[in-house]
């Protein structure tokens, strides 16, 4: 495999340069199952693990390699088989708090150039999903892109383009359909060389459908999506990259039902722009917008320039970033004393 079509540019041999000097070689994490990776490098694929030191050194999830990842190491060629000793600097990285009611980080995908957030045209449609998922997309340092899909599936394609647009401020919004191909090679120029698209979106938006079409046959397997709602099945249920035909690489991920944030209290202010730029003109720096006189948020929504259900949105979001906060500070505190803990045991050994 040629690691420059894989992404590894100047700035990343400038990264590697110390391990490459030892002997060390880059590879690029395909798949992550149970502790095992598949690794992209120059000899094919590979089976990869970490080091006993990396893991001993090992306190939260960001430690451990991830999807989309540069890893550095000493690689066994006739064994296909590599051992990981260290993770390159992320220059993106989409996460959200892990499912259920444990506070930790879930890393999606790392080193994205281009976020595609697929939403279907179909029952299944959230204008507020959209915005959750905007929300994270701007935290990762990924670049986000709106691909409406399903087309050929919705009536009303311009109504639901105009209420996307009302949340995704100058971003670029593309609308297609993987079953007849309309719209695919509008969105075929983010997979150059070297590039790196993740595919983020509910089940059932039509995400693995879009890599079979991008991809130029079945890579991904398909499930029928729910009828009554539209809601879809799980097809994906593991995240994976691919290399692509167009000569980029694909992030194909599973359909996430619940997305909970996790640290995005920056992409708040670039998701919720127009709500941000109206308090900063309200009569009183800090204005609740509740009853206080010359509050200009709540004089934008009475005269329905701010949709109610925008602001209700924003205030929720706004709650649950506070909640995340007072956990990972309570979090990150015991994972110091844990720190500690192993490293004196290690001492007395």
């Amino acid at each position: 495999m040629n690691l420059q079509q894989l992404g590894f540019n100047e700035e990343r041999m400038e990264q590697a340069k110390e391990w490459t000097e030892k002997g060390y070689e880059p590879g690029r994490v395909a798949l992550e199952h149970k502790g095992m990776y598949t690794l992209l490098t120059e000899h094919g694929e590979i089976r990869g693990s970490i080091s006993g030191k990396m893991n001993f050194e090992a306190t939260q999830r960001e430690d451990y390699p991830a999807v989309g990842d540069w890893v550095m190491c000493q690689i066994r060629p006739n064994d296909r088989a590599a051992t990981i000793h260290s993770i390159l600097p992320r220059t993106s990285k989409f996460s959200r708090k892990i499912a259920g009611l444990t506070t930790e980080e879930q890393i999606i995908a790392t080193n994205i150039d281009t976020v595609f957030l697929v939403n279907a045209l179909n029952k299944d449609f959230n204008v507020r999903r959209i915005e959750r998922y905007l929300l994270m997309a701007w935290e990762s340092g990924a670049n986000p892109v709106i691909v409406l899909s399903k087309a050929d599936l919705c009536e009303n394609v311009q109504e639901r383009v105009n209420e996307v647009e009302t949340v995704a401020f100058g971003l670029s919004v593309h609308i297609i359909s993987s079953e007849t191909g309309d719209g695919i090679d509008e969105i075929t120029p983010y997979l150059t060389e070297g590039k790196t698209v993740a595919l983020l979106g509910s089940s059932g938006a039509g995400k693995s459908t879009l890599v079979n079409r991008l991809y130029g046959e079945e890579i991904q397997k398909v499930k029928e999506i729910r009828e009554g709602d539209d809601k879809g099945m799980h097809t994906t249920t593991h995240r994976e990259l691919f290399l692509m035909p167009q000569g980029g690489l694909l992030i194909d991920t599973p359909g996430m039902r619940e997305l909970q944030l996790w640290n995005t209290n920056d992409g708040l202010s670039e998701s919720f722009r127009d709500v941000e730029a109206l308090a900063e003109t309200c009569k009183f720096r800090d204005c609740q917008h509740e009853n206080e006189p010359g509050c200009a948020v709540k004089t934008a929504i009475d005269s329905g320039e701010l949709p109610e259900e925008r602001y209700a949105s924003y205030k929720k979001l706004q709650r649950e970033l506070a909640y995340l906060e007072r956990k990972n500070d309570q979090k990150a505190k015991l994972e110091e004393k844990a720190k500690w803990k192993k490293i004196t045991k290690s001492m007395r050994r």
